[in-house]
């Protein structure tokens, strides 16, 4: 009788822990990509803000285009050449050579970004990428909640 027992209770349990561990690892991969993507859009607030309130303006070369930033070169009033090691904010479709009209923080010139663009250009890659993500891990999540079929009674073997 208690083999019995025993034999369901792990039968039961076998079910269940690897359903829930893919949950969690499902909500918490899909709530992680999420907490990314508002950090993200916050950031280039952050960044617009700080060049919105001391707003410096150059024509800027770009020197290098690579996936993951543009390079340019400025010069600011005060004769001193400025190359952001982190690239131009904003920088789609820039060519290299172009010349390119820029906005910058006065406090901090190797923040800048192209002029006339701001955060509102991050808003559709990053809900796109938080839809997809939650219309992938929904259904999925969906799927593991749903109740399991009752496994068939283990029967004492004679």
């Amino acid at each position: 009788m208690l083999g019995t027992v025993l034999a369901l209770v792990r039968e039961k349990l076998r079910g269940r822990r690897p359903r829930r561990i893919v949950t969690l690892v499902v909500t918490v991969t899909a709530a992680t990509l999420s907490f990314l993507c508002i950090t993200l859009v916050f950031a280039a607030w952050q960044n617009d803000r700080a060049i919105g309130s001391r707003t410096g303006f150059a024509n800027a070369e770009v020197i290098s285009v690579d996936s993951d930033r543009s390079l340019v070169r400025f010069q600011t009033p005060d004769e001193m050449v400025h190359i952001p090691p982190n690239g131009v904010l904003y920088p789609g479709g820039l060519a290299e050579g172009q010349v390119v009209r820029i906005e910058y923080d006065q406090q901090d010139p190797e923040l800048a970004r192209v002029a006339g663009r701001n955060m509102s250009l991050t808003l559709l890659p990053v809900g796109s990428t938080m839809l997809i993500t939650w219309a992938i891990a929904g259904p999925i999540l969906w799927w593991l909640r749903r109740p399991t079929a009752p496994s068939p009674a283990v029967t004492p073997a004679t």
